[in-house]
């Protein structure tokens, strides 16, 4: 008797959430799509009816991250909902760089946990993690509404929060790993907060 539309559906989240798992803690080359279908409790056989190879798993699972990490789950557990940009943008730079997010290894965002994969991986890899700069840029941009430099700062603070988490995953020295994304954390948020007193200075000035 075949499964129903549900069960396949589920099957397939467990899938990549298992690779998503794996190749955070491991990276693309040393995982084996039989790692990936013990790690979710499914054997090999399966894996072929929900993706045509492991590149396509690979991709998927990068993809799948903009629907399960911590700070989208943060915005819909919030009560009240969270909606100001600004206070959106505060979060995502807090919620990136702080030590929760930093010890579990699980959750880590593809953008600081496998840009070395990325890069050797070919044009659909690269595709799905250009568009996770592009989605927290989004974020950033929107916050710097009115900001004529608003792009600028926007990349330049995805620059920071990525590049802090890079550096804080590679070192053994807890100290400079908290103060790695110390720095980090207060260059962002300097530069939202600037912007908005410039918009703010310049509001006033033309009223």
């Amino acid at each position: 008797m075949p499964y129903p539309a549900q069960h396949k559906v589920q099957t397939r989240k467990r899938i990549l959430e298992s690779a998503r798992r794996l190749f955070n803690h491991h990276g693309f080359e040393l995982v084996s799509i039989d790692q990936i279908m013990k790690h979710a409790g499914l054997t090999r056989g399966g894996f072929y009816g929900h993706f045509a190879s492991k590149e396509e798993l690979y991709v998927q699972a990068m993809t799948s991250f903009s629907a399960c990490n911590p700070f989208r789950t943060a915005v819909e557990a919030a009560d009240p909902r969270i909606t100001d940009p600004k206070a959106l943008a505060r979060l995502l730079v807090t919620l990136y760089l702080s030590d929760e997010v930093l010890a579990d290894k699980d959750k880590h965002c593809p953008l600081y946990a496998l840009p070395s994969d990325v890069a050797r991986a070919g044009l659909k890899p690269q595709q799905a993690y250009t568009d996770l700069i592009r989605g927290m840029t989004c974020v950033f941009r929107a916050a710097l509404d009115g900001t004529p430099d608003a792009e600028q700062r926007a990349q330049t603070m995805v620059s920071l929060c990525v590049g802090g988490m890079v550096l804080a995953r590679t070192t053994n020295d807890a100290e400079l790993r908290g103060s790695l994304r110390v720095a980090a954390k207060q260059q962002a948020l300097s530069l939202l907060e600037g912007a908005a007193r410039r918009t703010s200075r310049r509001a006033a000035s033309a009223s």
